[in-house]
Formats: C-alpha cells, structure tokens, sequence
C-alpha cells in the first residue's frame, strides 16, 4: 500500500458446538426447598396424582464431577417412623436398577387426630455430562431413591442426580371426609458431603364427601329401623310408662366440621296431638285416646339433652368441639366418623285401664340440614 495508511486482516473462525454440550444443564448446586401442598377435593371427583417433583428433576449437577453429584442420593430422618416419612437414613448403595421407592408418611386428620400412613412414590436417575450418557439418556436406569450407585457410561461416571416423586391417586383415595395434614422430610447427602440440602413438603388436604351425607342408626343395618317403646307395666300402681334409646349419629361429609346440624323430628302418623308429644296408635283405628299413646322424644348433645317438638328445628352448634364416634357406614368400605346424637323416647305414665288392649304403632320422620357453605 502506498502513504502511510494501514490494513488488518480479520479472521472469522465457525466454532461448531456439539449438541450433547450444548443441551448440558446449567450447573446446580443443591440448595434447601420449602413446597406447600393445598388442596381440597370431594370423594365424588377425586383428583390425579399430586406432583411433587416431575420425573427427571435435577437436585444436582456439575460437569466436571469433581463433587460427586453424580452419586447423590435422599434418605428420611427416621427408618422406623413415618411422622415424617420412613425411609432409610443413610447411603443403602443398592445396584439394582428398574425399582422404583416408596416412602410411608403419616397423614393426621385435624378435627378426630385419626393417623394414616399413605406411601409417596419416588424414583432417583443418575445424568451424565455427554454424549449418550447426558441429560435425556440415563446411564444406568432408575435406582432407590436412598442409593449412591451408579454406573460409568462411555467411561465416565455420572455427574448429576434427577429425581421424581409423586402422592398417587390411589393414595388419596384413601382420605376420608376431613382436614388432613402431614410433613415430610428428605435430605440430599453424596458420598463426598453427607448433607448438601434439606426438602420439606407441607400438606393441607381438605376432603369432602357429600354424596355420603346420612343419619345413621349404629343398631340398625335398614333405612327404616323398627323401634319400640319398651313400656312396662306395674302391677301394683296399675300404671304402665317407658323409656326407649336410639343410637342416632350425624355424618356431615365435612369431616364433622359443619357451623352447625339442624335436625327435626316429625309425627308421621295422622291426628299427631300437640308440639312435644309424638303418638303411637292402636292398630284397631279411631282417634280417641283410649286408642293413642303419647310420648315425649329428646336428643343429646354435647353433654344437654334437648326436648324435641314435633316439626320444629334444633339446630346443634359446636360440632367441631364434640367426641366423634367411627363408624362404617352402609355401603361403605372406609370407616368415617359421625357426631353421636342417640335419641331417647319416653313414654310418660299413664293408667293402664284408660287404653285399650292391643297392638299401637306410628312413625317417627328424623331430618337433617347442614349449611351451604363449606367451613
């Protein structure tokens, strides 16, 4: 060139970088995790499983394997007790591959304290950092979530560890009407570092059952029992009275959480007399008295016993404070718990020459009304 300017040669060099390094995951060092589980569902529509890591989430990963990541693995705090989630405590190093983990954690329901152990379904996979062995393609298949083994692939160990853990549908399933709670606890360690990072999942199941809504007479397998008055008679007085109890228990569907339970008690029979009496009649017809036998019905609840009047409302307050009773309802497999209200009939005395001899039947028609809303 002439004067006194002056050139530089650019060179452009095309660096092609392999696919394999290119979809490698960031590096990711093991950090605490706090995860809330809040949900509420009825028995009539179960939900799916519950996600609590999708399958193949990565807890820890380093390319150059210098930590270990690649051998990481989840253990329990406690072997023996499920109030957390039991499991083994410490590095199994299990070979076998293809097996899946199941982790038992103690669910409590909140109103009853009832305790049951539903099982959390997990599965451990080991990445490697290239080629065939990378991200999408485990070297050495599924493995115990609580095991450091693993395999080389091509010649190179694992270098980051991807877990999955699921609540099944199966499991939930299993939840009665009610608030269910439950803690677990897993804690990642390598063989280099015993503890690299803590994980907690909360629960907060709220559980209806609608559709089971029932009055329920523990005595009774029918709809409809058959109950008597149990009168006696005196043959000294000349006078005969009774008194008859009804094992009666409430099953709101809430899990016995209701506001409140209105319940009504009804004479079915024709020609019922007056608001807290209720009738028995003499199977030979009439109307008159010497063909009706009066009696009086009450309820108890929560340590009162409450007169009835026919075709009035009681409604019953402190339903969440009440003893439950457990129960197997009619058609159901899963025992739930009701709020026990047995019913006492009584018949006030009365001469024995004043009604006629013979057989005396009636009805008596018991309903229940629950709140709308959900507590």
């Amino acid at each position: 060139m002439t004067g006194k300017g002056r050139a530089a040669l650019l060179v452009i060099a095309l660096i092609t970088v392999p696919e394999a390094i290119a979809r490698r995951p960031p590096e990711i060092r093991p950090a605490d995790g706090q995860h809330q589980v809040v949900m509420g569902w009825d028995r009539a529509a179960p939900p799916a499983d519950i996600e609590l890591w999708p399958r193949s989430t990565m807890l820890a990963y380093q390319a150059a394997g210098t930590l270990q990541y690649g051998a990481a693995f989840l253990t329990c705090h406690s072997s023996t007790d499920a109030a957390t989630g039991r499991c083994p405590t410490a590095d199994t190093q299990e070979t076998a591959t293809g097996l899946g983990s199941v982790i038992p954690l103690r669910f409590t329901e909140q109103r009853s304290g009832v305790q049951l152990e539903l099982e959390v379904a997990g599965e451990l996979t080991r990445a490697g950092s290239i080629g065939a062995c990378g991200l999408d393609q485990d070297s050495s298949g599924m493995r115990p979530l609580w095991t450091s083994a693993s395999v080389p692939c091509a010649g190179l160990m694992p270098v980051g560890t991807g877990v999955g853990l699921w609540l099944r549908a199966g499991q939930l399933g299993r939840l009665v009407a009610g608030r269910w709670t439950a803690t677990l606890v897993l804690d990642l360690g390598s063989p280099l570092q015993r503890h690299l990072a803590s994980y907690r999942f909360t629960f907060d199941l709220t559980v209806t059952d609608r559709n089971a809504v029932a009055l329920y007479f523990p005595a009774h397998d029918e709809v409809t029992p058959q109950v008597g008055l149990d009168l006696r008679y005196d043959p000294i007085e000349q006078r005969v009275a009774g008194r008859a109890e009804l094992d009666m228990c409430l099953y709101d569907g809430l899990g016995s959480r209701s506001e409140y339970i209105g319940v009504t008690v009804r004479d079915s029979t024709q020609g019922a007399p007056y608001g807290e009496r209720f009738s028995v009649w003499h199977q030979g017809g009439g109307q008159d008295e010497s063909g009706r036998v009066d009696y009086t019905v009450s309820l108890a609840h929560g340590g009162a016993r409450n007169p009835l009047r026919n075709g009035q409302e009681l409604l019953l307050t402190g339903i969440d404070r009440v003893q439950l009773r457990r129960v197997n309802l009619p058609g159901s497999i899963d025992p739930v718990f009701c709020v026990p209200t047995p019913l006492t009939l009584e018949t006030p005395s009365f001469s024995a020459s004043s009604k006629r001899a013979g057989h005396y039947s009636g009805g008596l028609r018991v309903e229940m009304r629950l709140p709308t809303s959900t507590p």
